[in-house]
This record gives C-alpha cells, structure tokens and sequence, in this order.
C-alpha cells in the first residue's frame, strides 16, 4: 500500500483504465461511470486526466475536458476512500487546472453532491463559486441534486 511505496501524479496511460474503474466505483458507489463510459471519456479527454499512483496500483484520479469556447469542466474527481483529507485531491484539481490554463481555458465548471462538504469545501479553497440560487434539483435525475461551480481562470 501507499506506507511503502511513495506516491506520485502523473498522467493516465491505457494500462490505468481497469484501475479507474475501481477507483470510481469505491468513490461513488452509488453511481460510477459505466466502464465504457469511462474508456470513452479516457480518449476524448487526452491530456486531462492525472491519476495517483505508487508503482503498482492508483489511489486516485481527475478528468477534465479540453475548453470549448474557453470554458472546460471538471467530470470527475475520486480519492480512494482511505487516503481523502491527505491533499492529493488538491494536487490533482492543481495539476488539472494549469493544464487547462495552458490549453486556453477561461472558466472551468464542475458539479457536485450538495452534501458532500469536503469536496465543496475543498473545490471553494480553489476559487470556485457556487452557482447563485444553490443546488439544481434533479440535475442528474430525479432526486439526484447538484451544486454547480465555476472557477474563472
């Protein structure tokens, strides 16, 4: 595990795509990405995802879009549950965004549980704002809220 091996962020490579799946079904059990959905978003997203990693397994990954018209989005950021509250969370958000700053995005946006306060919490000492008027209601289905944010680069 993580004690003995250092840990490190780099960006994905094909090899990862097993491992994200896993990721992101620990991270959100409730609703992970389908894995070709995932393979899918890997290719588009070239570039624009970092994982965590310490040499033989990954604790963690960001994926983002490439801008259009200058604004890009944040599609998911996933921790493993045993290693959040560590800063790597951070460090893959700053990996990202200076990517992105450097691909010519202006804004980025992203969506998250209302309830999930670390990540809102974390997401806010980035920079970003919350949408005025709170979370949309149902915005990934019936009662699945979300708080939009958006970070101006």
């Amino acid at each position: 595990m993580s004690g003995e091996r250092p840990l490190r962020i780099r960006a994905v490579t094909e090899a990862d795509l097993p491992h994200i799946v896993r990721l992101d079904a620990d991270a959100f059990p409730h609703g992970p990405y389908p894995f070709f959905v995932l393979r899918q978003l890997l290719t588009a997203c070239t570039g624009l995802v970092y994982v965590v990693d310490d040499g033989s397994d990954l604790y963690g990954y960001v994926l983002g879009t490439a801008p259009n018209d200058a604004q890009s989005w944040v599609l998911s950021l996933a921790i493993t549950p045993r290693l959040r509250g560590k800063g790597f969370g951070r460090e893959l958000m700053t990996r990202l965004l200076g990517q992105l700053r450097a691909k010519g995005a202006h804004s980025v946006r992203l969506s998250v549980e209302p309830r999930n306060d670390s990540a809102i919490a974390l997401y806010r000492s980035l920079g970003f704002v919350a949408d005025p008027g709170g979370p949309h209601p149902d915005y990934f289905g019936p009662g699945e809220d979300r708080l939009l944010m958006t970070l101006a680069l």
